[in-house]
């Protein structure tokens, strides 16, 4: 079996029985939930959950699952026809749920030819999207190589600041939440204004105008100056007017450059102001 963990949602490797406690969920940036550790499995998930797919503006569809399922985000697929047509579909982070209906619609809208996730909490079932299309690679920076619970071929370990994926997209890693967190950057996102899809390593708050920055959410652990600096410095070259985060409905509409930085100016007097 491939254990899936019930809180965080990501998969393990095969094993005969579930360990005693997830490794993802007892490191300091994630949580075991007041209820104990709690596995479940792929084709469990089939028969309580289904797929939710949500048009997010610019040509991203958002795959999610309903109910909620592990921390709760969606993937985003980043369309073919916007780079290219060339059927090279891009998704970005990952859920746990993959079925034959989630598997039809990415064939239908072109297929995928590459994952790229932004840190280890969005890892779940990478490996199971993978093999249903054809063993399409899973960029990964290998500063988080520690944190793949389930090792594979496909997985491509990259190195360095900036990975470029053709057709406009290029992986940034920013650090912050985790060492290698990365986002990407989408040149022909917004009609070519460009767009940042960002996951959780900035974290879009409900007041949409704004984004945050932390070292565990859960835990409410922030990060340190320095780091906020850091990863402002990381895409100042790269222009883009909206931010994509995690979830269903979390986007930084408009000015997304703009919105980030003075987010970071905010978070940055909120750390070295007494107040």
């Amino acid at each position: 079996m491939h254990p899936i963990c019930v809180t965080c949602g990501v998969q393990l490797a095969e094993c005969e029985r579930p360990p005693e406690h997830c490794p993802i969920c007892t490191e300091e940036r994630q949580f075991v939930a007041w209820g104990g550790q709690a596995w479940t499995t792929l084709e469990e998930l089939g028969g309580t959950h289904k797929l939710a797919l949500r048009d997010q503006g610019d040509g991203l569809l958002g795959i999610g699952a309903e109910p909620k399922l592990g921390i709760g985000q969606r993937a985003l697929l980043v369309p073919a026809p916007a780079r290219g047509g060339r059927g090279a579909n891009l998704l970005w982070d990952c859920i746990s749920l993959i079925d034959g209906a989630a598997v039809r619609v990415v064939e239908a809208l072109g297929g995928l030819s590459a994952i790229a996730i932004s840190h280890p909490h969005y890892y779940t079932s990478m490996v199971e999207w993978s093999r249903a299309f054809g063993g399409a690679p899973i960029y990964l920076h290998v500063a988080d190589r520690q944190w793949v619970m389930r090792p594979d071929p496909a997985i491509v370990f990259w190195e360095g600041e900036a990975l470029e994926l053709g057709d406009g997209l290029t992986l940034l890693r920013l650090g912050g939440h985790f060492a290698g967190g990365t986002v990407l950057h989408w040149a022909g996102g917004a009609d070519g204004q460009g767009v940042l899809l960002v996951g959780d390593i900035l974290q879009v708050v409900p007041d949409r105008r704004w984004v945050s920055f932390m070292y565990s959410y859960p835990n409410y652990v922030p990060l340190s100056a320095a780091s906020v600096r850091r990863m402002v410095a990381q895409f100042e070259p790269w222009p883009f007017v909206r931010v994509y985060g995690a979830w269903f409905d979390a986007v930084v509409p408009e000015d997304g450059k703009a919105a980030v930085r003075r987010s970071a100016e905010r978070y940055l007097r909120a750390l070295e102001t007494d107040r």
